[in-house]
């Protein structure tokens, strides 16, 4: 089974918000919405600091569509408008979609939006439109901090890919990024929907 999902290695990102705008320009998403957006947590105070600086913490966190295992906004779609794809992705069937909103009230992480002047609910598509060429999404592919990887996450997040080297080459997770134990990558809170993205976050409290 394929399980598309993208990994964020945390200490990597700057918060820079490339990623944010890139996929605002190719998705032409409407202004005041997001296919993803970059929340700053923090700062906090460091165990055992004063909670002042320097005894704090922060990193950005990416959050767009978990594409998950389980999404629930496909279990109460009335009209199989949100559908889990052979990919592993969740995609909206914009010609079925009545705009009635109960899959952005049962998305646990508030990613989903009613785009007004189509009348039809709209979310991250992981740039279907790009992968499905061999592509990667957007926001992966104009990462500058080399933060984001994309693939085929039940074959391993060492095996995914981020944005070209010097070398004309992809970035590969397990051969570019510091080493990190299994216990330094986390997920958004699961509800018994799977989110598949996951974040690595080294040497810091996980707040997501």
């Amino acid at each position: 089974m394929t399980q598309y999902a993208i990994v964020t290695d945390l200490n990597r990102c700057v918060g820079c918000l490339a990623c944010c705008t890139a996929c605002k320009t190719v998705n032409d998403v409407p202004i005041g919405s997001f296919w993803n957006k970059v929340l700053r947590i923090g700062p906090n105070p460091t165990p055992g600091g004063s909670g002042q600086f320097p005894d704090v913490e922060l990193y950005f966190l990416p959050i767009g569509c978990q594409h998950c295992a389980k999404p629930e906004c496909v279990k109460v779609c009335p009209t199989g408008a949100s559908q889990k794809m052979n990919d592993g992705t969740v995609q909206i069937d914009k010609g079925k979609c009545i705009g009635c909103q109960f899959c952005v009230m049962a998305c646990p992480y508030g990613v989903r939006y009613l785009n007004k002047q189509e009348k039809v609910v709209e979310k991250c598509t992981l740039c279907e439109q790009r992968t499905s060429q061999g592509e990667l999404p957007q926001c992966v592919a104009q990462c500058g901090g080399y933060a984001r990887f994309f693939g085929d996450i039940e074959g391993g997040i060492n095996t995914l890919e981020g944005a070209e080297l010097y070398n004309n080459k992809r970035a590969v997770l397990g051969e570019f990024i510091q080493p990190y134990a299994q216990s330094e990558v986390y997920s958004l809170p699961d509800v018994g929907n799977g989110p598949s993205f996951r974040y690595i976050l080294r040497g810091r409290r996980w707040h997501g």
